[in-house]
């Protein structure tokens, strides 16, 4: 009998493979088979749109004045002129079904995959008894005020903790108030903040050996998003000192300065400086941006990552294990917290061109994507303007970054419920072999945890 099952499940593993790589297919080919010679010049027209709009978004970033409000008028234009051709052709219709099918093709490919199981590791999770003494800074002014929205303070003294509230109208160095904390006989470390202040009591933690209890009170709290926290309510966080687990997760470090998520080295760094970056993002952007795009000002950054050299790039991200990049319902997340490695990605666009091709050719030359354990980013300035998980820093070049690797003990709750599947790749690769098998295969199943 279980023969029998093993044999259905690689059947439909086969047959879950055909049906993706049929979807695309037919994704393809539905405009030139509904419309004909029409929607093949609809297709292209697409692709001439797709490529406007990049170009038009890269003017608009790199351009000032008229050539700046020309730029994003293109860049509402082409697209809907697009829509407009399909609609005037009747093939509209052509648009969605093809969605749809790409849609189809990635869930059908994803169960082909995940069958074989080859699933992505997941953090193994360790049973320690509870914290005595547990230390808790609290931010009151992190994520709009969710510390006093959420009675943070409050509940963590009922649950035995001891409470630092930050004085938001007075510097306090957080890194003193750990250390004192530990010295005391502290035999944990907890933060609700911003990942640029829960990287300071991180280091702290990993330094002393202390478990680690992250609060999810910041403003986008990437790297509790990660951990699989819930990120609408950070009460919950507190559930880890009474029925909690321990994940040994990897510490990042730029010239000794720790980061649970990024460096960013170039165009980011900079506009962080900008003096009314909080209060105006995509303001302080775009007063900065012209000049930095078109190397107009900034330093000549030059990445070396395990001796691959990485020359003239407007931005660095270094980050505490490697983004996601090649999955649109995935991206800018980590499926691994704890592989020992930095994902290094670094962006060159000198033109409309490069940009195009950024977003339509599936490998621009104008992007890097790698993995390092050793990151040096240098410049012909003496100096390098860092965005530190958010945080603007001033650094002597050239900057060393390291990966500390399963550094720290973070203390999370036993039951997350940002904790989902992690869906598997897409390798069509991969999947035309499926496709193509006619016997068992199915990879021997490999251990989710590590």
């Amino acid at each position: 009998m279980g023969s029998a099952m093993g044999e259905r499940d690689h059947r439909r593993q086969r047959w879950a493979a055909r049906g993706a790589l049929a979807a695309v297919a037919l994704a393809a080919l539905l405009p030139i088979v509904s419309g004909g010679l029409k929607g093949l010049l609809l297709l292209l027209a697409g692709l001439v749109g797709l490529a406007l709009t990049a170009a038009a978004l890269w003017w608009v970033l790199s351009r000032r004045g008229p050539a700046r409000m020309a730029a994003a008028v293109l860049a509402v234009v082409a697209p809907v002129g697009v829509i407009t051709l399909f609609a005037a052709a009747n093939l509209i219709w052509v648009v969605f079904a093809s969605l749809l099918l790409w849609c189809l093709a990635v869930w059908s490919g994803r169960y082909a995959l995940r069958s074989t199981g080859l699933r992505p590791m997941r953090v193994k999770e360790y049973r320690t008894p509870p914290p005595q003494r547990p230390f808790i800074l609290l931010n009151p002014r992190s994520g709009g005020g969710k510390v006093g929205k959420f009675s943070l303070k409050e509940k963590a003294e009922e649950l035995g903790a001891q409470v630092v509230l930050l004085d938001p109208d007075h510097h306090q160095d957080v890194t003193a108030l750990a250390k004192a904390a530990v010295a005391d006989g502290a035999d944990l470390l907890g933060v609700a903040g911003g990942d640029g202040t829960q990287a300071m009591v991180a280091a702290v933690a990993a330094e002393h050996g202390l478990p680690f209890l992250v609060i999810s009170a910041g403003t986008r709290n990437h790297f509790a998003m990660d951990l699989g926290l819930d990120r609408d309510d950070p009460s919950t966080c507190l559930d880890a000192l009474t029925d909690g687990v321990e994940l040994r997760v990897d510490l990042g470090f730029a010239d000794g300065r720790p980061f649970v998520n990024n460096a960013s080295f170039g165009v980011y760094g900079a506009v962080v400086q900008s003096p009314g970056y909080r209060d105006d993002k995509v303001g302080a952007a775009l007063e900065r941006l012209p000049e930095l795009l078109t190397r107009q000002s900034g330093p000549r950054l030059t990445a070396s990552a395990d001796g691959t050299t990485i020359a003239d790039p407007q931005a660095v991200l270094v980050s505490n294990n490697a983004y996601r990049m090649d999955d649109p319902f995935g991206f800018g997340r980590r499926e691994r917290l704890n592989s020992g490695k930095l994902g290094v990605l670094a962006v060159r666009v000198d033109s409309a061109v490069e940009a195009a091709e950024l977003l339509l050719s599936p490998r621009p030359e104008g992007l890097t994507v790698l993995t390092a354990q050793h990151v040096v980013v240098d410049a012909d300035e003496p100096h390098l303007e860092v965005g530190l998980d958010g945080e603007a820093l001033t650094l002597p070049a050239p900057v060393h970054c390291r990966i500390a690797r399963r550094a720290l003990r973070v203390r999370v709750p036993r039951n997350r419920p940002g904790v989902p599947e992690a869906p598997p790749r897409l390798d069509w690769r991969r999947l035309r072999k499926l496709a193509a098998a006619v016997g068992r295969t199915a990879a021997p199943a490999r251990s989710r945890r590590s």
